[in-house]
């Protein structure tokens, strides 16, 4: 039993993929099996039911816990606080609590030079990302005062050293960690703590993208100075689960960049 046992999380794009050893394969899923280790109730949402439906068997069958799938999108086109809202409303219905929000859901078209660009491809980004957090936070906030929660957002290297093709990407991922800082500083009185996690995990994208393309993955993806890929849910999943415990607390609005050594700056 850990330390989040009767607890709730919210963890947006946390649908079930596998790498080829049978390891987690997305940032969103090894959070998902870190928290359910800890005996937390689940609450993740995504847009490929299919997946989602594969976590819930999986996480329910291995851990004992309790899952509740909900598919959800927002984006340009859509009611997004309705969306959202339902998401909070069944939330609150199935379980009467949220303890943990996890803002890891966020799709985009990389590697689109900036000046090639089109509004549709930044939409992409800014809704799914920045538009889908402020959503969550908002719709959140008064459940997370009651518990004394914690919210846990994702931004990107991308984001902080500006890499090439992916405009709409840091942006959205700069416009959460602006929004993150803010929230902290509010939201601090309430007792709940906010911060932001930049990671680089091995996945099953990744592991998909050297296969099929290893020319364009030694060009572009770098090994870290550790030596290897962060494990999605060992090395990403478990900061997540501390980051909610209450010997840490304290820190809040704070940038951690999981990165093996590729996240130092100033």
């Amino acid at each position: 039993m850990g330390f989040l046992t009767g607890k709730t999380a919210i963890i947006t794009g946390a649908g079930r993929a596998v790498l080829s050893d049978g390891r987690c394969g997305s940032i969103g899923y090894g959070i998902a099996t870190a928290y359910a280790k800890e005996g937390a109730n689940l609450v993740i949402t995504g847009r490929n039911m299919k997946k989602l439906e594969d976590a819930k068997e999986e996480l329910e069958r291995l851990y004992g816990t309790q899952v509740l799938i909900l598919q959800a999108d927002v984006n340009a086109g859509a009611d997004n606080e309705a969306v959202v809202g339902e998401v909070v409303k069944q939330t609150m219905e199935k379980f009467g609590r949220i303890d943990v929000l996890i803002n890891n859901a966020q799709a985009s078209a990389s590697g689109v030079p900036l000046a090639e660009h089109t509004t549709d491809q930044f939409n992409l980004a800014l809704y799914s990302g920045l538009y889908a957090a402020f959503y969550y936070m908002k719709a959140c906030y008064p459940h997370l005062a009651e518990t004394k929660g914690s919210v846990i957002n994702f931004a990107s290297g991308a984001g902080l050293f500006g890499n090439f093709g992916q405009c709409a990407y840091a942006a959205a991922k700069e416009g959460i960690r602006g929004l993150t800082r803010v929230a902290a500083t509010e939201w601090a009185k309430d007792g709940i703590n906010v911060n932001i996690i930049c990671p680089l995990a091995w996945t099953a994208q990744l592991e998909n993208f050297e296969k099929a393309y290893p020319d364009a993955f030694k060009a572009n993806v770098k090994m870290p100075p550790a030596g290897h890929y962060g494990d999605s849910e060992l090395e990403i999943g478990r900061v997540c689960v501390q980051l909610a415990s209450p010997d840490f607390k304290y820190l809040t609005g704070e940038t951690l960049t999981l990165e093996g050594g590729m996240g130092l700056r100033p």
